[in-house]
């Protein structure tokens, strides 16, 4: 269908508005469509280097969804959640 077309059933004689409700509609499909999702189980006391907060991930990943840690004690995943804002780091500079 040419944008044309779609001026015509909608109505519409702007084309840059029309255009811009194509690319808006097109965004949002994309956005709301998701392509593949899978879950991955890891056993995180084994950290890639040695370090215990760095872990290797799928090398496929495009994005995180969600991350969740089973509590050993009552045997359940707990969810950690995301970080609105960047966190506050400050830098210890006293001589001791």
């Amino acid at each position: 269908m040419t944008v044309q077309e779609i001026m015509e059933r909608s109505g519409v004689s702007d084309v840059t508005l029309a255009i811009a409700w194509i690319k808006d509609a097109y965004h949002m499909i994309q956005s709301e469509a998701e392509e593949t999702v899978k879950v991955t189980y890891s056993n995180i006391t084994d950290a890639a280097d040695g370090d215990d907060n760095q872990y290797d991930l799928p090398p496929d990943i495009i994005s995180l969804k969600s991350l969740s840690v089973k509590d050993t004690q009552d045997d359940k995943y707990k969810r950690i959640k995301r970080l609105v804002y960047d966190p506050v780091v400050t830098e210890d500079v006293s001589p001791t």
